[in-house]
């Protein structure tokens, strides 16, 4: 179920930083008390292929998301004892040495089950007499944009194969300030610096003339 427009969940977690210290952290505390926004991403496993391709990637970008008031928080189902370990493995050999934003290690699942992000479905097993769960139990890559207030304001999930585009995710965080500050709505295509419109009729009219 989308909850863009909502409040994200309420609910404390532990994560884990690249000091290698266990902490409990709430996502939407992160938003509401530091006045920032949130980018949550999750990534199916640690020590896997395309995953560590896509948390280099954040950190590459880290200083942009900074200069946008934006924090980044990763996140998987693996514990943060495996957390720790794979962030001490070199990025020359597969690891995510370097990386410094904190990751989610959620082993119980309870908030990726809110989410209803995690590859699983139950089927009942007759001869069993009970259900067995059908996929590999871990999420999907699913991305999170959470504004100061802690609303959702993007929602997206990949499959297991495809990496995502972090430039994206710059440009939306752009586009929605654009929103905040100033009210207009951002066409297709929006980046800053480029027309944003009123939105009303006349002004769609006078943007598509133009463009």
């Amino acid at each position: 179920m989308a909850i863009v427009g909502r409040k994200f969940p309420d609910l404390t977690v532990n994560a884990m930083n690249e000091m290698g210290d266990t902490f409990q952290i709430n996502v939407l505390e992160e938003a509401r008390n530091n006045n920032k926004k949130v980018l949550l991403f999750w990534y199916p496993k640690d020590f896997t292929f395309v995953c560590p391709t896509e948390l280099h990637a954040f950190q590459e970008a880290l200083p942009e998301f900074e200069k946008r008031n934006t924090l980044i928080i990763g996140a998987s189902c693996d514990t943060a004892e495996v957390h720790f370990a794979w962030l001490n493995t070199p990025k020359d050999d597969g690891g995510i040495e370097g990386i410094t934003y904190p990751l989610i290690a959620d082993s119980n699942r309870n908030l990726s089950t809110m989410l209803d992000i995690l590859d699983a479905d139950e089927e009942y097993n007759d001869d069993l007499e009970g259900y067995l769960l059908k996929g590999d139990n871990v999420s999907f890559r699913a991305t999170y944009l959470i504004d100061e207030e802690g609303t959702v304001f993007h929602e997206g999930v990949n499959h297991m194969p495809v990496g995502r585009n972090v430039n994206e995710f710059l440009r939306m965080i752009d586009a929605y300030t654009h929103v905040q500050k100033n009210g207009e709505v951002c066409p297709a295509n929006w980046e800053e610096g480029k027309d944003a419109m009123k939105a009303d009729r006349l002004a769609t009219a006078a943007y598509l003339s133009q463009n």
